[in-house]
């Protein structure tokens, strides 16, 4: 028996916080987001999803409809990959958490506790821990909007450089989204 084959569109975008990699398929759906830095860590990242199938990746002839939405958020409008749509392998629990993480507002970051209460699985703590960072598709489902218990920077898979980057523009942008400031 023949696996599967996913055909996937790879583009390279360059963001503040470095080279961001976008991965599509043919129905423009959203793959995986990473950086160049962790290209590697990627790929590992979709083969544990994906299994057996052969994964081909393509480069990008135009850019696509997710990556003109992460350059939005770039820009200002983080609320311009909310309504994103995503494709995810993975168990049925890390699909679970990874919705969930898509209803965590920017600006606003929760603790891993708090996300596991948000599933109705308040002692899967670690089990959300791990569900987070096996998110193949960071910034847009926001696996960076999760903080330790005390509020604290916990890992990102991209560095935590980043997660305090995306972070502080999500919280800077959410202000001025309600009038408390105005852009520097």
């Amino acid at each position: 028996m023949n696996a599967t084959t996913h055909h996937f569109t790879l583009e390279r975008v360059p963001t503040p916080i470095g080279l961001m990699l976008v991965l599509t398929d043919a129905q423009q759906r959203l793959r995986a987001v990473d950086w160049q830095d962790f290209e590697s860590r990627m790929h590992t990242l979709l083969r544990r999803q994906y299994g057996n199938a052969a994964i081909t990746l393509h480069d990008a002839a135009h850019a696509s409809p997710a990556t003109r939405a992460l350059q939005a958020y770039f820009d200002g409008d983080v609320h311009a990959i909310d309504t994103l749509d995503v494709a995810t392998g993975g168990t049925d629990f890390q699909r679970q958490v990874w919705q969930a993480l898509r209803g965590i507002a920017g600006g606003a970051p929760i603790s891993y506790s708090g996300l596991a209460q948000r599933i109705a699985r308040p002692t899967a703590v670690r089990a959300v821990g791990l569900a987070n960072g096996a998110n193949p598709i960071g910034i847009v489902v926001p696996c960076h909007r999760v903080v330790g218990a005390n509020a604290s920077l916990t890992g990102y898979g991209g560095g935590l450089h980043r997660k305090r980057w995306l972070l502080d523009h999500e919280q800077k942008w959410s202000r001025i989204e309600n009038n408390c400031d105005r852009p520097e």
